[in-house]
């Protein structure tokens, strides 16, 4: 690794067989979420601006303060976001980029370029990244490190056609992660939100052994409620990055909580 950058943590801990704890980001934007996630144990961040409001330059901000807090982050595009978009998410500051709906190998390849630095992409390299601290780099040295530390390419499998195609996608070179979007896979799946449903279950086993095969990371997200089934996919299906909680349902299970708590004592 290049001197002075900041570390992936889920790259680091997936090579370990250890879980990327992860906190998705939607609408707290001020750097204290930051700070709560690490203090709470979580190694990264699920920063989300295919399903927010969230602007390039608050998640930019959002990274920067994570990778000084020693938290990774990594940011979701739009659907069918292009390369230029990819780019700048990545140039300011996002260790990796998830890609929602990825359902063909054509889209898988399309990441990977939009995402890497050349052999393995056409991303356009730059010097002063926030991953180095804004200090000048050698252009080799970043391309050198790039593609392994700077831009991890994590696809999400949301839809049945993917789960036929997954094994023709974790095989791209240039994915890092395949990620299983959980919630729009089991609606496309006709089961919504039946994690426990045969089709469902199959599809899982199905993703995690085209994963395993060809030696890449399988992330969970999307589930938040059953820990049961998340134990399951960490130790039987080999899951290593895991969404663990999103900030606003977070929130408002806690105040949920606390307000029965405090009906209780009424009574």
């Amino acid at each position: 690794m290049a001197s002075n950058t900041f570390p992936n943590n889920l790259i680091t801990l997936a090579s370990r067989g250890k879980v990327c704890r992860t906190l998705g980001i939607k609408f707290i934007t001020s750097p204290e979420i930051i700070y709560i996630a690490r203090n709470a144990g979580f190694h990264a961040l699920f920063i989300d601006l295919e399903h927010s409001s969230l602007s390039l330059e608050t998640a930019s901000h959002l990274c920067v303060t994570g990778m000084n807090a020693g938290l990774s982050p990594i940011v979701r595009v739009p659907g069918q976001a292009g390369p230029g978009l990819i780019q700048r998410v990545l140039d300011n500051g996002a260790q990796g980029v998830i890609v929602p709906h990825v359902d063909t190998v054509e889209q898988a390849l399309s990441a990977v370029r939009s995402a890497k630095y050349p052999p393995l992409g056409k991303r356009s390299v730059t010097g002063m990244l926030p991953h180095m601290g804004y200090r000048s780099a050698l252009i080799s040295d970043v391309s050198a490190v790039g593609n392994s530390q700077l831009s991890t390419v994590v696809v999400m499998i949301e839809a049945p056609e993917a789960v036929a195609n997954v094994d023709e996608i974790a095989a791209v070179e240039g994915v890092d992660v395949v990620l299983v979007g959980t919630n729009d896979l089991s609606i496309e799946l006709g089961v919504a939100g039946d994690f426990d449903h045969p089709s469902f279950v199959e599809s899982m086993q199905t993703i995690a052994a085209a994963v395993k095969k060809h030696g890449k990371i399988l992330g969970v997200a999307g589930i938040y409620n059953r820990p049961d089934l998340l134990r399951g996919y960490i130790h039987e299906l080999g899951a290593r990055f895991v969404v663990g909680h999103v900030d606003l349902p977070m929130v408002a299970k806690v105040a949920g909580a606390t307000a029965e708590e405090l009906v209780k004592l009424e009574e």
